[in-house]
């Protein structure tokens, strides 16, 4: 379910936009109203500027709304809405903080514990703006302070619970921020909160760090669980939900796409299938990523839309490269048939980087191409859970129809035992395999179809270069043994293809 549509009926309560598309999918459509909950996380995880969020979408369905801060001043929150391009005249503040007057020796209280004064006034003051505004939308930052003025958990817990069913009486939603720098450990609030979503913030050896979201519980609705990435930018929260490709299984009936020339088609049994992977692998300079990009550019002369994502080259690179081999980039570029997005991954965090395919996907890429996977597996630190982010992914782009290449850099550059930061051999649909061979005291290259699940393919190797007029697939390298092994042996002067001017393909 992913309805964002603020006030959609949910028997006798409705379904609010949180003002966060991403998080509203999260959510099964976003919060149902009339409702308390708790968003928890440490300084720094965007509490606040996801609160912004929630009451500038109710200002924009025309609700009143109400922050009461206990901690930030108007002035601090108007610079935080003001650094998102946000207009905070809709939006009613109630700044409950102790004046520079508590400073003061002779204002301090000497029989009766600050708590009992400060609290019973505080909560006075929460329920006088509440009555003067009639908000349907609430935001209280932060629980920390009125858990230090309650002191003992008791008192603390029947507060909350009293300011909850008076909220509910009201018909309010309400969400109360919790920064955590109270008592350490406290779920008090989590127990009597209709929904909670605790923001984490990740710090990384090296690189931007990583926001992540979760929402722990939520009752009587199927949200989806684990956790999802988000950053903040310019206009707030920007959640990309965990890829879950199930939610989108279709049946399509899948073509085979021409790579454009007649000896490769041959080789891998008359082209790719769409909503099949294929895994490009071989060594450094082999020519892997000029093989990716033939499929794109007969895609491209058909007409049809595709995306590469780049991790180690820049987007000027390939472009010139592609050129001098006679493949037209900049063309489709500029026809809109193809995007090229250059990828940091020191920057970009897992969910960002799915999240971007998808977005390629939904603007009906044919072919998607992601070079390389070594790029891929920097972008995701927790090597333990590439293979499912991985197979989530190809799965998901297999079921829209979608044509996927995975370039894979080989460690090594001859013999069998060469080696992938991450074996992706097993989850990719197909394998071709491109090696470099010593032969006649020349560095040859070949290719071969190591296997294909879509359609019969030869099971030929054959000779491989790259020249200024492009790619060229020789005939299969029969009079040779032992190919793979990178030091071949031969039996007679049939060296099928492959001299020492092949153009220096880079892969």
């Amino acid at each position: 379910m992913d309805n964002q549509d603020n006030g959609k009926d949910n028997g006798a309560t409705r379904i609010l936009s949180t003002g966060v598309p991403g998080l509203d999918s999260v959510m099964a459509g976003g919060l149902t109203s009339e409702r308390l909950y708790l968003v928890e996380g440490e300084p720094g995880t965007g509490k606040t500027t996801f609160a912004l969020q929630f009451l500038n979408e109710g200002v924009r369905q025309g609700e009143s709304v109400l922050y009461i801060t206990l901690a930030e001043t108007a002035t601090e929150l108007r610079a935080v809405a003001r650094s998102h391009g946000w207009d905070m005249a809709g939006i009613h503040i109630e700044e409950i903080i102790p004046d520079e007057a508590t400073l003061d020796p002779d204002q301090q209280y000497t029989i009766f514990h600050p708590s009992e004064i400060e609290l019973g006034s505080t909560t006075q003051r929460i329920l006088a703006a509440i009555a003067a505004v009639k908000p349907t939308r609430i935001v209280l930052d932060s629980l920390s302070e009125l858990q230090l003025l309650a002191e003992n958990a008791l008192r603390y817990r029947r507060q909350v619970l009293a300011l909850k069913q008076y909220l509910a009486s009201r018909r309010c939603t309400t969400i109360f921020l919790d920064d955590r720098t109270a008592l350490s450990g406290d779920l008090q609030v989590r127990s009597v909160a209709h929904g909670v979503i605790a923001l984490e913030l990740l710090e990384q050896a090296y690189g931007n760090e990583r926001r992540r979201l979760r929402v722990v519980k939520y009752h009587g609705i199927a949200f989806r669980g684990g956790a999802h990435d988000y950053t903040i930018k310019m206009g707030g929260l920007v959640v990309y939900p965990r890829l879950v490709a199930a939610d989108s299984r279709t049946s399509t009936r899948r073509r085979q796409l021409s790579s454009g020339l007649a000896p490769l088609d041959a080789l891998v049994g008359g082209g790719l299938e769409e909503g099949m992977s294929t895994l490009i692998a071989g060594p450094p300079g082999t020519g892997k990523s000029t093989l990716a990009a033939q499929f794109v550019h007969a895609a491209c002369r058909r007409g049809e839309p595709c995306a590469m994502f780049l991790f180690e080259e820049s987007s000027n690179n390939l472009r010139n490269r592609a050129e001098n081999v006679g493949l037209d980039l900049n063309g489709p570029i500029a026809a809109g048939l193809l995007t090229i997005q250059q990828i940091d991954p020191a920057e970009l965090s897992p969910g960002e980087f799915s999240q971007a395919v998808v977005d390629a996907a939904a603007r009906e890429a044919r072919v998607i191409v992601i070079d390389s996977l070594n790029g891929y597996l920097n972008a995701v630190p927790d090597e333990r859970f590439l293979t499912t982010h991985l197979h989530e992914l190809l799965t998901y782009l297999g079921q829209r129809g979608v044509v996927t290449i995975l370039v894979g850099v080989q460690q090594g550059m001859l013999g069998t035992n060469m080696t992938t930061a991450v074996d992706a051999s097993h989850i990719a649909d197909n394998v071709i395999l491109l090696r470099y061979f010593e032969a006649q005291g020349e560095m040859r290259q070949a290719i071969s179809v190591f296997k294909k699940r879509g359609s019969a393919h030869e099971r030929s190797i054959r000779g491989f270069g790259i020249g200024r007029d492009g790619i060229e697939v020789g005939p299969a390298l029969s009079g040779f043994r032992g190919i793979l092994t990178g030091v071949p042996a031969y039996d007679n002067d049939n060296l099928g293809f492959g001299g020492a001017g092949d153009g220096g393909a880079r892969g």
